[in-house]
């Protein structure tokens, strides 16, 4: 019953070669699970420049875009095709509905997502601290 009502609120969604899957800075409500080929994660630098994040493939089990099913804010990266793409996607409503409906089920899913985000807070500060200290050596260097 539990796997018939997550099944029956994914869409999937098909992108092309180059097809910009999330854009950002723009407000979204979908989550999205990589089910076939590969992305390119970038992020804008405020200089304008563009910087690669990470390619990832569906062999990695990914998904992308979950802070749409927590919150509506702006998204934090541009997710581009690098390959013909499937994904299956729930709206942030749809999965709302879902945890109310199953509650274990969401307690598990938020806990996955707290882990992926406690995760990326920790890395974040690493580079931030590490680019603090080059900067650092950088200043000492010049001076």
């Amino acid at each position: 019953e539990i796997l018939k009502s997550v099944y029956d609120i994914l869409e999937i969604k098909n992108f092309k070669k180059d097809e910009v899957i999330i854009r950002e800075g723009e407000t979204g409500s979908l989550f999205y699970i990589l089910y076939s080929g590969q992305v390119l994660i970038t992020r804008g630098t405020p200089a304008g420049d563009i910087i690669a994040l990470a390619t990832l493939n569906s062999e990695q089990n990914i998904f992308f875009g979950e802070m749409a099913i927590i919150t509506n804010d702006q998204r934090s990266a541009t997710v581009t095709a690098n390959t013909n793409c499937s994904t299956l996607t729930i709206s942030g409503e749809k999965f709302s509905k879902l945890c109310d409906k199953y509650p274990v089920l969401g307690y598990r899913i938020y806990s996955v997502l707290a882990r992926r985000l406690a995760k990326t807070l920790r890395e974040t500060n690493n580079d931030k601290a590490i680019l603090y200290e080059a900067l650092c050596n950088e200043i000492e260097i010049g001076v």
